[in-house]
């Protein structure tokens, strides 16, 4: 029973830590398309 628990505590970790990278990468391209530079034509 014990490592039901902890596989179950392993994988919810690994989902929110998942979630936080994508979150930051999706943060990342915000800023990165803010901030380009814009080339006239």
């Amino acid at each position: 029973m014990k490592k039901v628990l902890l596989i179950t505590l392993a994988a919810a970790g690994a989902l929110v830590a998942k979630k936080k990278m994508d979150e930051g990468r999706h943060e990342q391209a915000l800023w990165a398309e803010a901030t380009d530079t814009v080339e006239k034509a």
